[in-house]
């Protein structure tokens, strides 16, 4: 076995599994997950007292080894002279099982190396952990008539899921409202949360992609920070989004897209999203 993610993380690194807890969905692991633990005196430690010893970690946190492709690996069955049997699957070919590289995002690139040295240059911060970073980006879309339609909410989970590349949940209605005949925990919209990874090239989509899209665009307001450092774009049709097929769109429709920063003014906010991209209506030319 080996472990495949966590503080023991290690791909190269063969390990001898102890006990298989199947119940719990857990393994215990020679060397890995130590923990400090008070004993008891026993038959076999008279003394007792504090002692080191490997805890559970969950089943998934471990991948079988293949001692001749020298790696981890998944097992899938097959047949071979009328027999099912296991055996290694390589996951993507050679000896090289899983890959360890990362992915780093050209805006999370270009955060670190152009935007956070002209963030501190116009606010003579004294540290980089002063410049402000974006922490996560929101997308929220109500649904109109989805309290008769169901399938509507299905429509717009489905539009977002493709518009991010992650799944995206419905939200439900927190209060009972008469006039629109609407009851408490109904389904009334759809909504996705971007962090990290996804968030960047997501951004990176909107700025070079989907905003040029937009019928006669001359820049998005620059008045719609909420004075904590957030700023909420506001999109009327979701056929901007390459993603989506127009052909298959029944209705068009609109989303709020809310980006959620660490800055303290509206001003660090603003040069922030600036420097990222974002393409303001009333940006000076000698500033580009």
């Amino acid at each position: 076995m080996v472990v495949i993610t966590g503080e023991d993380k290690d791909l190269k690194k063969p390990r001898i599994v102890l006990e298989v807890i199947l119940d719990k969905s857990r393994v215990l692991v020679e060397g890995v997950n130590i923990v400090t633990k008070h004993t008891k005196p026993t038959a076999q430690n008279t003394k007792g007292g504090i002692v080191k010893i490997e805890a559970p970690i969950a089943i998934s946190n471990v991948m079988l080894w293949d001692a001749k492709s020298g790696g981890p690996t998944k097992v899938k069955r097959t047949r071979e002279n009328g027999k099912l049997i296991r055996i290694a699957k390589k996951i993507r070919g050679g000896n090289q099982i899983m890959s360890t590289t990362t992915n780093n995002p050209r805006l999370a690139v270009k955060y670190k190396s152009d935007v956070v040295p002209a963030l501190m240059k116009k606010f003579s911060y004294k540290t980089v952990m002063q410049a402000p970073r974006l922490t996560k980006i929101c997308l929220n879309r109500g649904v109109n008539g989805a309290v008769t339609d169901k399938k509507l909410i299905d429509v717009a989970i489905d539009e977002l899921s493709n518009i991010t590349g992650q799944k995206a949940v419905a939200t439900m209605s927190k209060k009972d409202i008469s006039n629109f005949k609407l009851r408490k925990n109904m389904p009334i919209g759809a909504r996705v949360t971007l962090r990290g990874v996804k968030m960047y090239e997501f951004l990176d989509r909107l700025v070079s992609v989907s905003l040029p899209r937009v019928r006669d665009f001359k820049g998005i307001n620059d008045k719609a920070f909420d004075g904590r450092g957030n700023y909420t774009l506001g999109v009327t049709e979701q056929i901007i989004f390459p993603e989506i097929d127009i052909d298959k769109v029944n209705k068009i429709t609109g989303l709020d897209i809310t980006f959620v920063t660490t800055a303290n003014t509206n001003e660090e906010a603003y040069e922030l999203l600036k420097e990222l991209g974002m393409p303001f209506k009333n940006i000076k030319k000698s500033e580009n």
